[in-house]
């Protein structure tokens, strides 16, 4: 029997190919040929390897994923005055590491193998250098949990130390919020947490300060778009005594709250304002108020409360007219507000359930 045929014969042996007379026979060879034996254990090894090697290429492209998501310039300012020696140890030698150490297992094996000198006598270098390779993905992973403990550790702080929150909703799909200027007056830095609890880096894009009005853009690299919106803006003016309601999060937690439209006017005849019967309270501030239908028809400000029961929301008109104002070289691309309104006819649940994803909790530091 020839080389190659030995070769295919033990692989068709080693996936379980052979028939039961043929891999009796084949057994009974290699027990009285210590040759034949001696290449099995071999061809076993180096295909175990193979797969080992394969496995720690997907695990260094999941390390390689993991060490692109974290901003490590911001883990530098953020956590500490000189990196950590893990990170420091990570981005300089996270490649270098595993594709050297794969690629010199792989290339020598091929070499030994195919120049027939791979035999018993090698067999204890094999054993080593898996040995070391093995020690290698350990502190790989050792490396990978530390990584992620230093992202939690980044969450914490820039999450968990914010100074006060309000309430944003969506404007368009690709990250632009919609909220009160009051609630970022001032603010060192912002950031915006969905319905699932998820913090995205947020800056103050554009505001009028004239109309409480303030616009945030989503700069987080981790965000994605969040599809098409179920509402739209309505301009004109609202109907008085219809049904409305807000959704937001006053005191840091997420609530539904119904009312109606009581007046088209503020206070003294003020025409930014509508006069609702809803409790907005702090934290309510900069959330989207809609009418019966689904269509937003202003934005929720705590801050014009002056006594029991009288609570404002600015009209959308000064909302659409603050993102026609915002200069051209602050967007990548023309904002188009949405046209099309799915929630009409839907129940007030629904309404919530589908609408929930596009309002934002505003955390401000």
């Amino acid at each position: 029997m020839s080389d190659n045929q030995l070769l295919e014969t033990i692989e068709r042996y080693l996936n379980g190919e052979m028939k039961a007379d043929e891999r009796k026979k084949f057994e009974l060879l290699r027990k009285e040929d210590a040759g034949v034996d001696s290449k099995v254990v071999e061809h076993k090894l180096f295909v175990s390897l193979l797969k080992q090697y394969g496995e720690r290429v997907e695990l260094e492209s999941r390390l390689n994923a993991i060490h692109d998501e974290i901003d490590v310039h911001t883990l530098k300012e953020d956590l500490m005055i000189h990196p950590m020696w893990v990170v420091q140890f990570w981005r300089q030698h996270h490649s270098k590491i595993s594709v050297a150490a794969s690629i010199g297992i792989i290339a020598f094996l091929s070499a030994m193998w195919f120049s027939g000198k791979l035999n018993n006598n090698t067999n204890s270098e094999i054993v080593g250098l898996k040995n070391k390779v093995n020690r290698l993905e350990g502190s790989i992973n050792i490396q990978s949990r530390s990584i992620n403990a230093i992202k939690s550790e980044k969450n914490k702080t820039t999450t968990d130390k914010y100074t006060t929150s309000a309430t944003g909703f969506a404007i368009t799909s690709d990250g632009l919020i919609a909220t009160n200027y009051h609630v970022v007056e001032g603010a060192d830095a912002v950031s915006v947490q969905n319905a699932d609890g998820t913090t995205y880096k947020a800056e103050v894009l554009y505001t009028e300060p004239q109309h409480d009005i303030a616009i945030l853009k989503i700069t987080d690299k981790t965000f994605t778009k969040l599809g098409a919106l179920p509402y739209t803006f309505k301009r004109a003016d609202g109907t008085m005594a219809e049904q409305i309601s807000t959704y937001g999060y006053p005191g840091g937690y997420a609530a539904y709250l119904p009312g109606s439209l009581s007046s088209l006017y503020g206070e003294n005849g003020d025409t930014l304002h509508y006069k609702i019967t809803m409790p907005i309270n702090f934290g309510n501030s900069g959330g989207p108020l809609w009418d019966s239908k689904g269509n937003i028809i202003g934005i929720t400000d705590s801050k014009e409360a002056h006594s029991e029961g009288e609570h404002f929301a600015i009209k959308a008109k000064y909302l659409m007219d603050a993102v026609k104002n915002i200069p051209a070289d602050s967007l990548e691309d023309k904002v188009v507000l949405n046209k099309k309104n799915t929630l009409a006819g839907l129940s007030e649940p629904q309404k919530t359930a589908k609408t929930k994803n596009f309002v934002f909790m505003v955390k401000v530091y």
